[in-house]
């Protein structure tokens, strides 16, 4: 006879004291009186990985999230015993580990300071109504210590204070403070004493995130199930950790094709045919530069993916062929819902192979989007990913679409609450069957891979060009990404600043917003300034929806149109400085935009900085983000800077006014900063270039800068062939010399680089190109000469 059936709820649970110890290799295992297990793995000397099972049974090692390219090895590694803790100690650090409760404190092996230490440590919760457990891992927030990262939050770029949750949503329209919204990037930089670390915590069920809000001197974050599986990323530079970060979930496979960091045209929808060429007329008509026009839903027969609208579209190939003869790439979009219709070629063939999703007792998730009632392939099956990869053959190898987009896989549902699947859809998840609670947050990357798999495949020899609205740690490995459906306000140009910064600086730098907000009209101050901002975002793209009127670069009138020109120009002649940047983050994982604290943490005025950002290594912006302004405060971080408008000079470390009228907006480069610029083209292509123009801003000191090159697509400058050049700028009172050294086996197009140079503080005697005096004109008051591009040391004497 049972007597008593109620549950036991038992509450937090907490490891006891350590039992038993041994090390294999790398990895070190910690097993407690009561059955747990800690296992810390020594990645590098920089990087340990944290896992703990609550029964001694790990689960199968499997992570979306980790590449398989990431660094291993580490120079030092050494296991010391106290009376009260287990000490690990590598080149970077030194990790104790408590014999009592498996707490640990991790210290600064150089000088022995505290970096990060747990509170009540690792704990966890039995969850009765779905099985496994809530695990928790809460840690001390040290004096004065700062938060960033975690993706696409619309919150300011500090986190200290708030609190978080990592499940991606659809967020039509969404406010400042909305939480959760489409990506769920589960990585935070902590900042304390100039010194920085960062925790990804790899779990894709449900997370959150608690940054002193509860707790005034606590940082936590736990999640629904899954394990309590973390890495922790020590700097101390924050750029460093970026970087680790990158090295660990992936860098971008190759850098963008060179069309791709142009200028986009969207919108939901520009359809038929006729509408499409009548934008695209209008932009060479005009003179704006332009490289892409988007299909949205609407080119589709009924919204059935993979399928056109033959009324509006009665011929796709011969029309994005003249659209390419004219200079602008096809970009389309793909959504993951597949319409339930037996005469529908892409359905039956799902549903004969059994590649969609299935409900806990086996019939099909049925959810309603854009066609009406669909089913949705279970991406995260190898099988059904690969099937996906070869649907994409027509679009892209026949009809020549040269970029696809991915919506609505976060997955968004219409018109259920929740706005997705429910919890007990089931996925293979790589030969690791889950329900959809452990899925949901990798199902948008999982369909942003297999999408790109397919475009690498038909795209070849050319780099495929993806963008995805959901995204999981790891996502920047394959697309470009965007922060969803934004408004047409003020705040969301402020917001649209800040998350594209923080996206950045949470490993993902391949990001921009919708130019001039998709919900809602802006008017002509707003859409000029949202340009203004986007001229300096990675992805530069305007999009809107259709239902409130027209958001090209004309429709608010010819002042403005001239002024967008103006700005949409200025990022044409800066692409060899952008490319330049997507190759040291392809490389190195650098960000290509540094919030202030991350250009310079040392700095403690830069840990509140909102609207300031370093693009690229030398180029300082901030945008205009209220109406009627005629400038603004900023803050300047600390050296040199140079007006981009008029040369004069700024010493940073402090904020100071800038005038900006409309047609402006402040860009201050870097003392020593070598900028290398384009001709103007109408498209990427347009033009051969015949010269490189390089804009040398004086410093007396050092400063190094450098410009990459290839054939601006395809692969072959993984095989050696692009050209690298490494400037070295030394300038002192009475003279300026530039080094040059070159690497690569690509040969550019220009055989001469335009010397712009600014602001000598001397007056030139004579100028030597390789111990070779040459002749010098003045424009402008600057000082502009023309040398071979295979100079090796240029000297300016005064």
């Amino acid at each position: 006879m049972i007597l008593n059936t109620e549950l036991e709820y038992k509450g937090n649970l907490f490891p006891s004291k350590i039992v038993f110890y041994k090390k294999n290799v790398d990895t070190l295992y910690f097993k407690t009186e009561n059955n747990v297990t800690l296992q810390v793995t020594v990645e590098r000397d920089s990087v340990l990985r944290f896992r703990f099972a609550t029964s001694s049974i790990f689960e199968n090692d499997f992570s979306y999230g980790i590449t398989m390219y990431a660094s291993k090895g580490y120079n030092k590694l050494e296991i010391e015993e106290d009376k009260n803790n287990y000490i690990i100690t590598t080149s970077k650090l030194i990790c104790h580990i408590s014999k009592l409760d498996l707490r640990t404190a991790i210290f600064d092996a150089k000088d022995k300071t505290l970096i990060c230490e747990d509170e009540l440590g690792f704990h966890w919760e039995e969850s009765y109504e779905f099985g496994g457990d809530i695990v928790k891992m809460s840690k001390t927030s040290l004096d004065g210590e700062s938060y960033f990262g975690l993706g696409d939050k619309p919150v300011d770029i500090n986190l200290k204070g708030k609190r978080f949750e990592n499940w991606a949503t659809d967020s039509y329209a969404y406010v400042r403070g909305a939480d959760p919204i489409y990506k769920a990037i589960p990585f935070y930089l902590g900042l304390h004493h100039k010194k920085a670390y960062g925790i990804f915590f790899d779990n894709t069920f449900r997370s959150y995130f608690d940054f002193c809000q509860e707790k005034r001197n606590v940082t936590s974050f736990w999640a629904d199930g899954g394990e309590m599986n973390y890495y922790f990323i020590y700097g101390p530079e924050m750029s460093e950790v970026v970087s680790n970060y990158t090295d660990l979930t992936g860098r971008p496979h190759h850098i963008p094709p060179l069309w791709a960091l142009g200028f986009h045209q969207c919108k939901w929808s520009y359809y038929p045919e006729a509408k499409v060429k009548e934008v695209t007329n209008m932009f060479r008509e005009l003179k704006i530069p332009c490289d892409a026009i988007y299909l949205d839903i609407d080119y589709m027969e009924g919204f059935r993916c993979f399928t056109w609208n033959k009324e509006y579209f009665p011929d796709p190939k011969r029309m994005v062929k003249e659209l390419a003869d004219d200079g602008f790439k096809t970009v389309a979009i793909i959504d993951p819902g597949i319409k339930i219709d037996n005469e529908y070629s892409v359905y039956k063939e799902a549903l004969e192979k059994d590649y969609f999703c299935k409900r806990a007792d086996g019939p099909y998730m049925k959810g309603k989007v854009w066609p009406g009632e669909c089913y949705f392939p279970d991406f995260t099956k190898p099988e059904v990913r690969e099937w996906w990869a070869d649907l994409f053959k027509e679009l892209i190898e026949d009809i020549g679409v040269k970029g696809v987009w991915n919506d609505m896989n976060e997955p968004a549902v219409m018109d259920v609450p929740g706005k997705t699947f429910p919890n007990d859809v089931r996925h293979d998840y790589d030969g690791n069957p889950c329900s959809h609670r452990k899925a949901h947050n990798i199902y948008g990357m999982q369909m942003a891979r297999a999408t790109y798999h397919g475009l690498k495949k038909f795209s070849y020899p050319k780099r495929p060009f993806v963008i995805t609205r959901s995204a999981y740690s790891g996502t920047q490995r394959y697309t470009s990404t965007w922060t969803g459906d934004n408004v047409a306000t003020w705040d969301h140009l402020a917001l649209a600043n800040i998350q594209v910064q923080r996206m950045c600086m949470s490993g993902f730098s391949f990001a921009g917003s919708d130019i001039g907000g998709f919900a809602e009209q802006p008017n002509g101050e707003l859409f000029t300034r949202w340009v203004q901002l986007g001229v300096f975002h990675p992805f530069f793209r305007v999009h809107s929806s259709g239902d409130h009127g027209d958001q090209e670069p004309w429709a608010f009138g010819p002042t403005m149109t001239d002024i967008v020109r103006k700005f949409i120009e200025i990022r044409y002649q800066l692409l060899p400085y952008l490319y330049t940047a997507f190759w040291r983050y392809t490389e190195d994982g650098i960000p290509i935009l540094k919030s202030l604290v991350l250009f310079d943490q040392h700095d403690q005025h830069t840990n509140y900085r909102n609207d300031e950002f370093i693009f690229g290594e030398k180029i300082l912006v901030c945008p205009i983000l209220e109406q009627n302004a005629k400038g603004r405060r900023m803050y300047f971080p600390i050296g040199k800077w140079y007006n981009f408008w008029d040369n004069s000079i700024v010493i940073g470390g402090e904020e100071k006014w800038v005038d900006a009228d409309i047609d402006s907006m402040p860009i201050f480069i870097k003392e020593g900063a070598i900028i290398p610029k384009y001709p103007i083209q109408q498209y990427v292509g347009e033009k051969i270039i015949e010269q490189l123009e390089l804009d040398v801003y004086f410093k007396e000191g050092k400063e190094v800068s450098e410009v990459f090159e290839d054939a601006q697509d395809g692969f072959d400058y993984k095989k050696g062939r692009y050209s690298l050049r490494n400037f070295n700028l030394v300038g002192k009172t009475n003279s300026l010399t530039i080094l040059q050294f070159k690497s690569g086996k690509f040969i550019t197009t220009y055989e001469t680089f335009k010397i712009n140079i600014h602001s000598l503080p001397f007056k030139i005697k004579s100028i030597e190109v390789d111990n070779e005096e040459i002749d010098i004109k003045m424009l402008n008051g600057n000082i502009t000469f023309v040398i071979t591009k295979e100079f090796r040391e240029l000297h300016i004497i005064g």
